[in-house]
């Protein structure tokens, strides 16, 4: 068992009979009174992030969990298929535990969290950004690029996405994961 002094960023702990990731921290000691460690924890199956005080020095349940790169194979409509690169083992993973499923691309590597003592997969983490092929978009007209303005361009992934005016057909685009957002246009 551990205490609230061994905290640190993206510790997993049992909390409530759940699985829990520590996004931030801080040890606080008032004048009077007990100190305590103010947290915020991203619960793993939800996604949901908890405001929680804990008082200091009380005994927690720090949980094992192991990161494995694995390869997207495909959706087959009730999951997305993954594959160990070492063992080529196949797993099915639910579209609800994957961070970005619609940037997702097949032969793309994905960080899969699993907890150690049940083997049970926790989420599923694509890099910061990808970078994806337009398939369509209506094209940008001449002399209408000095504004910010932007337009729809669906991806080959088949996600749609807001893109400057001078991207077209046929560009290959870094996006954000984290919120889908546009960032820059590959060079080749």
């Amino acid at each position: 068992m551990a205490t609230t002094a061994d905290f640190r960023n993206g510790l997993i702990i049992e909390y409530n009979n759940e699985l829990y990731s520590i996004i931030e921290f801080q040890h606080v000691k008032p004048g009077k009174g007990n100190a305590f460690v103010r947290t915020r924890l991203k619960n793993l199956k939800t996604g949901k992030i908890l405001p929680n005080t804990f008082s200091a020095g009380v005994k927690i349940n720090i949980q094992r969990v192991e990161r494995r790169p694995m390869q997207y194979l495909y959706n087959d409509g009730e999951g997305y298929h993954f594959m160990s690169s070492e063992t080529f083992e196949q797993i099915q993973i639910p579209k609800d535990l994957i961070n970005a499923p619609q940037f997702l691309k097949e032969g793309d590597i994905g960080e899969v969290m699993y907890h150690t003592d049940s083997e049970s997969v926790l989420s599923v983490e694509l890099p910061s950004t990808v970078a994806l092929e337009v398939t369509y978009t209506e094209p940008g007209e001449k002399g209408n690029t000095a504004t910010n303005a932007m337009k729809e361009a669906t991806l080959e992934t088949g996600a749609i996405i807001r893109v400057p005016l001078f991207i077209n057909i046929g560009d290959r685009l870094k996006v954000n994961t984290v919120d889908g957002s546009y960032s820059e246009r590959v060079k080749e």
